[in-house]
């Protein structure tokens, strides 16, 4: 499936950069193949244009922000939230014209990121528990543009089967290619699975799961919010709860930005956030590197058997048909690119 493509997945909300990279003006962002800018107005909102100014196309992302207002750093001219606009320098006495304006999208913040959706959103943004209890605290992880694509990584988020072979060099256990427990649930949002996996401990994740056991085990918690957000929530044999947000944002057909954040219910102390990420980032950098290697089009009409599947598959396979669904719903079929020549990039830009 080329998300790019496919019109309905314009109607989710994206979470597109930490709120705190705003401080330093506005920022670009490519989503879903559309080029926008994000600032923050007066009274700390997030707001969403096309990164570009009606007037000769210089990218806002290189203007200013002036209040509520956006300033095109080519000639000035000002736009507000709603992308009309406001100000034109060198003509102040002149009124505007009502065509002088740029597209605008739908932008709040939540979880302390910007998030966006580029047409009306059929959902509302998710809430959780944990960032609401004081007994739990808010990690920002990872925030950065990987080679693949956005369907691949939510795939890959609930396969129990690659933790043996991918996760061999942090968690995995060579001898343990299934977990020792699976259940999944559908719902109206996507689907809940849980499962109960035995574990690597080496010595630096004892902190991170609350044990200087050799090995222990991970009771996973896991929802999938369609099309591309993952809640994990991990509960150790201690009660200490890990609970992760993974959002796995299409830049465009191959390429996402990877967000994460993470909730525990310790303190600093007890694990400083610092080692929490080392040892995160060790385990996120293993799914990086297979997940660059594969065909980032993920199909999601299984009958044209472009791929093989086994029983583990099953939270993809749910997946892709939910998500077939949901483009029949809304007039669409998949268009995909099995068989088009992908272009290697140097690095991951956005």
């Amino acid at each position: 499936m080329l998300v790019t493509q496919q019109p309905v997945l314009r109607r989710f909300w994206y979470a597109v950069m930490a709120m705190d990279k705003l401080a330093a003006g506005p920022q670009p962002f490519t989503l879903l193949g559309e080029n926008i800018v994000i600032f923050k107005r007066a009274d700390g909102s997030p707001a969403a244009l096309r990164d570009r100014c009606c007037h000769r196309t210089a990218k806002l992302s290189k203007g200013t922000v002036q209040g509520d207002y956006i300033v095109c750093g080519y000639h000035g001219w000002t736009y507000d939230g709603s992308g009309a606009c406001v100000k034109i320098p060198q003509n102040p006495d002149m009124q505007i014209p009502a065509g002088a304006r740029v597209p605008a999208f739908y932008c709040q913040e939540k979880f302390g990121y910007a998030w966006v959706a580029l047409d009306e959103p059929l959902v509302p943004l998710m809430d959780t528990p944990e960032d609401s209890d004081p007994a739990y605290r808010r990690i920002h992880q990872f925030d950065e543009a990987w080679n693949t694509g956005a369907l691949r990584m939510m795939e890959n988020s609930f396969d129990t089967a690659h933790f043996a072979f991918v996760h061999k060099g942090t968690f995995g256990q060579g001898n343990q290619p299934k977990p020792t427990f699976f259940e999944l649930r559908e719902t109206g949002y996507g689907f809940e699975a849980e499962a109960i996996v035995p574990i690597n401990n080496p010595p630096e994740s004892h902190r991170i799961t609350g044990s200087t056991a050799p090995t222990t085990t991970r009771h996973f918690f896991n929802q999938w919010h369609m099309p591309f957000l993952r809640r994990l929530g991990l509960a150790y044999p201690n009660g200490l709860k890990h609970t992760i947000f993974t959002c796995a944002t299409p830049i465009d057909d191959d390429r996402i930005q990877l967000i994460q954040w993470l909730y525990r219910n310790d303190t600093e102390a007890d694990c400083p956030a610092a080692e929490l990420n080392a040892w995160d980032t060790r385990v996120v950098m293993e799914d990086k590197e297979i997940l660059e290697s594969v065909n980032a089009d993920a199909p999601v009409d299984v009958t044209r058997r472009d791929e093989q599947s086994m029983l583990s598959d099953r939270p993809g396979m749910i997946m892709r048909k939910r998500l077939l669904d949901l483009l029949k719903e809304h007039g669409e079929t998949e268009v995909h690119g099995w068989g088009r020549v992908i272009p290697i990039r140097e690095a991951a830009t956005c």
